[in-house]
């Protein structure tokens, strides 16, 4: 059963009905958020199972994905489809593909061999090479609210809006300052605005002004998709949104 990011899933499918699929996808987000169980749920859509869909993990007795697994999914990609139509390969913490496996991969995402999906699914895109983020079509997940929150996601939430609640509402140079302060690098604009999000719903409750409150979730609910499937300047968009508060 599919949980949360009906918003991926709704983009995904449609590019398939109109057999629009990239050869290859990166899923980037947190761990624990259901990236793979849903990269499963989309090979399925497309007609892969068993024998059709391979999903790669590091082995069991390894702490990297090393060249020889990489050359397996070669072979296997070599094949025509079992059923005849796609042939899906998941490489899960796709980061953990070590610099030779990485390179090794790059011929296939170059030289896909028939109707191929592949889906790279990590928490930890800065790990993998430049090189692969040019050939993947990079699809941005966050956690879903109706997925449970675990006690360390809901620290790091209360953190978030604790930094956030003394700049909603002050000049513009303390709103700046704050945008400044943040390393992109590690923490998520996605996070920032889902804080955001469940704070201004929470005001929705309260004696505040509807139409202002309205309109500052359908700017983060617009910079959200936006982030979702391109590249978005983090600062900007998180400047934009905090100029309306």
């Amino acid at each position: 059963m599919l949980i949360g990011h009906q918003k991926q899933w709704e983009f995904l499918k449609k590019k398939f009905e109109l057999n629009q699929l990239s050869h290859a996808y990166l899923f980037v987000g947190a761990d624990g958020i259901g990236k793979k169980h849903f990269a499963k749920e989309l090979a399925e859509l497309i007609g892969c199972k068993f024998p059709d869909l391979n999903v790669l993990t590091k082995k069991d007795d390894k702490s990297e994905i090393d060249i020889s697994q990489i050359r397996d999914i070669q072979n296997y990609l070599s094949y025509k489809a079992y059923n005849g139509g796609f042939k899906a390969v998941i490489v899960d913490d796709a980061h953990l593909m070590n610099q030779e496996a990485q390179n090794c991969f790059l011929k296939t995402l170059e030289e896909p061999k028939g109707q191929t999906l592949i889906i790279l699914v990590t928490s930890k895109p800065d790990m993998l090479l430049t090189t692969i983020f040019s050939r993947c079509q990079t699809i941005k997940f966050s956690r879903p609210n109706n997925l449970p929150l675990n006690p360390d996601n809901a620290k790091k939430e209360q953190e978030i809006l604790n930094d956030l609640l003394p700049v909603i509402n002050s000049s513009l140079a303390d709103k700046f300052k704050y945008v400044k302060s943040i390393d992109f690098e590690k923490q998520d604009l996605a996070q920032i605005l889902e804080v955001m999000q469940k704070h201004y719903r929470g005001l929705l409750l309260k004696d505040y002004s509807q139409k202002k409150i309205i309109s500052i979730l359908n700017l983060i609910d617009n910079i959200n998709n936006k982030l979702l499937f391109t590249n978005v300047n983090q600062k900007l968009a998180l400047e934009i949104i905090l100029m309306e508060t």
